[in-house]
């Protein structure tokens, strides 16, 4: 029985390491956003919005200035900028895709870990989009 409850304690424990250190494969979070309409997902959202001539780099300086977020993969120049945002307390990572995409920009959220973001992801992109007013 003590065996059991070191080997629950450990995976208890070793979750949240794992959360802080897993790697993030380009392939899978840095894609191309496939969604044609605004929507809320249980783990993300998906916002479109008009593309004006600084839009991208609004929104490029706006997601720098969060805390504990970092430029995954991408850049202005691509086109594409997928940033990692890391909760407070865990460092769970949030995904954060900008693209461009002919007269729109697309902006999608998404957790990694989980089922459920309690809309922290939808609340990230409104508050880009408030940014551009």
């Amino acid at each position: 029985m003590r065996m059991f409850f070191y080997i629950l304690i450990g995976l208890v424990l070793a979750f949240p390491a794992y959360v802080r250190v897993a790697p993030s494969d380009p392939n899978r979070w840095h894609v191309a956003i496939a969604a044609e309409t605004e929507s809320n997902l249980a783990g993300g959202a998906v916002r479109i919005i008009t593309n004006g001539p600084e839009t991208l780099t609004i929104l490029n300086k706006n997601m720098l200035n969060r805390p504990r977020t970092k430029v995954f993969a991408g850049s202005i120049e691509q086109g594409r900028i997928t940033y990692i945002t890391r909760t407070k307390l865990m460092g769970y990572p949030d995904y954060t895709t900008i693209e461009q995409s002919g007269e729109n920009i697309k902006l999608f959220a998404r957790l990694r870990f989980g089922k459920s973001d309690l809309g922290v992801n939808a609340a990230r992109l409104e508050q880009l989009k408030g940014a551009l007013e």
